[in-house]
């Protein structure tokens, strides 16, 4: 929904090497659309069958995200759950997009300690362009934004039963957790994604990726004339 919003963060989505289903609308619309084996992957999910595997022990791993200490927690988390797990390295952003300075100094840190997977967990839309902005300054590397993963592993967010996300529900389970920060989003974004959906499940309107290059490209001319 952020996406239909902001070409440019449409880019970004368009752009990643794996989008995964987060959650149980998205797979019934998958499905409805063809995709019958279509299974929900949710990111604290991936992240956590990534860390467990042993065919990853010789992958090196960068934590970014989370509130002061939450990093930290998660390296020591992991590394309890799953000794194999080697995590050089961890750092804690502001609640605000970096300064240049600051950009400098992760991306500097990165390079030195040269991972070949790093961790992602702030809101959304910022993680994505974070990730966008930084990937082509560090050297080959997987980004993989997971959101609130850090909180879900470290137990600061309290995580759904599984029948409650086969219902579709785990919004409402967040929503009670923390009603002030999330209730307007979800009123917007929820809202917006039944009315976009039914338009494009009943054939009243297309969503083409021709149109997101289209918008993004008469946005970039813009900017560029001004």
């Amino acid at each position: 929904m952020e996406a239909q919003r902001d070409p440019e963060l449409a880019q970004v989505y368009a752009r990643a090497t794996l989008l995964v289903p987060d959650g149980m609308p998205t797979v019934w619309v998958g499905r409805m659309q063809g995709f019958r084996n279509m299974q929900r992957v949710a990111g604290p999910d991936l992240m956590q069958e990534i860390f467990r595997r042993e065919e990853f022990a010789h992958r090196t791993h960068f934590l970014y995200g989370g509130k002061q200490g939450v990093a930290a927690d998660l390296k020591s988390t992991m590394r309890r759950r799953f000794p194999w797990v080697r995590i050089v390295g961890t750092y804690t952003p502001p609640f605000r997009d970096l300064t240049p300075e600051e950009e400098e100094t992760v991306t500097a840190q990165i390079l030195a300690l040269k991972p070949d997977m790093i961790w992602v967990g702030i809101s959304t839309p910022r993680q994505e362009r974070f990730m966008m902005r930084i990937l082509p300054l560090l050297d080959s590397c997987l980004l993989f934004g997971v959101g609130a993963a850090f909180d879900f592993h470290t137990g600061r967010i309290k995580d759904a039963p599984q029948w409650v996300k086969r219902a579709g529900l785990q919004w409402l389970h967040r929503l009670i957790q923390d009603p002030r920060r999330l209730f307007w989003r979800y009123l917007r974004n929820n809202t917006a994604f039944l009315w976009h959906i039914s338009l494009q499940l009943t054939g009243l309107r297309t969503y083409l990726q021709a149109e997101i290059n289209a918008s993004f490209a008469s946005r970039s001319q813009t900017i560029a004339d001004q």
